[in-house]
């Protein structure tokens, strides 16, 4: 499970690049039911802070990167920013944006996994990450899409000193889905997973390996109705996961990717 101790390897932010601030706000307003928080005015400060019940659990900027699609930035926690970017380029993996000091927040740097999978880390300052997790409206999970499992799990293992554990996919539809530990934690602290997909099936980010967030709903398909109703499309689902819950792969407006998830009962 997701906690907000945020132990070095484990997710701690995650915001998302949006063309239109105003209209993904206003989306995952009416899907999830956050509130949005403006950091400032004017086009070069559009972005802010999603709240739910108060607490924040994820942030919004405008897309800035020419050429790049809308998508969630998934931020893992770690000690040093700057060993972790050695570590990523002695993995073979690239430095996308270098480490930077974000005033007494927090350290950043985002990379690309060697196939082109993107993800950040934090060293955090006065700023630890989100404030709430692992509740309906917030974050529980992380999940990345790879063309190549065992490559992914070299690479992310040399960087963050992941655990994996495979298992069969829930619900009998063959394949194989990987559990992610944080390093040194039981599996009871596992916080994510990958899965090996075909190139075909990551035309999302042009066959790319991509991170998604899957956020805690208290019902699926009332959750799906939202996204629909609120311009966004379903790509799978809504589906029930034997021991895991259920579940639907979303879109919002802009064709960020995410998924909703609600979870069996204990």
């Amino acid at each position: 499970m997701i906690t907000t101790d945020f132990v070095p390897g484990s997710p701690c932010w995650l915001d998302l690049g949006a063309p239109d601030v105003p209209a993904a706000a206003a989306f995952y307003g009416g899907v999830l039911g956050w509130d949005y928080e403006s950091m400032g005015e004017g086009e070069d400060m559009e972005g802010g802070m999603f709240r739910n019940d108060g607490k924040i659990v994820a942030g919004l900027g405008k897309l800035t990167e020419q050429g790049a699609r809308s998508a969630w930035m998934i931020y893992y926690s770690v000690a040093d920013a700057d060993a972790t970017t050695r570590a990523v380029e002695d993995a073979g993996g690239t430095v996308r944006v270098a480490p930077m000091d974000l005033d007494e927040w927090g350290r950043m740097a985002q990379y690309s996994d060697p196939l082109g999978g993107q993800f950040a880390v934090w060293q955090p300052g006065s700023n630890k990450g989100v404030e709430q997790v692992d509740t309906p409206g917030s974050l529980s999970w992380t999940e990345l899409y790879t063309s190549d499992a065992a490559a992914a799990k070299q690479f992310y293992g040399s960087v963050f000193g992941w655990q994996f554990s495979d298992m069969p996919m829930p619900g009998g539809a063959g394949g194989t889905y990987t559990v992610i530990t944080p390093a040194g934690l039981p599996e009871e602290r596992m916080h994510g997973g990958l899965m090996q997909v075909s190139e075909a099936d990551l035309a999302l980010a042009h066959g790319r390996p991509y991170w998604h967030p899957v956020f805690a709903v208290t019902d699926c398909d009332t959750a799906v109705a939202r996204v629909t109703a609120s311009g966004g499309n379903v790509q799978m689902g809504p589906d029930d996961a034997e021991g895991v819950g259920r579940l639907a792969v979303c879109l919002d407006p802009s064709k960020a990717d995410f998924v909703v998830l609600a979870p069996s009962a204990p």
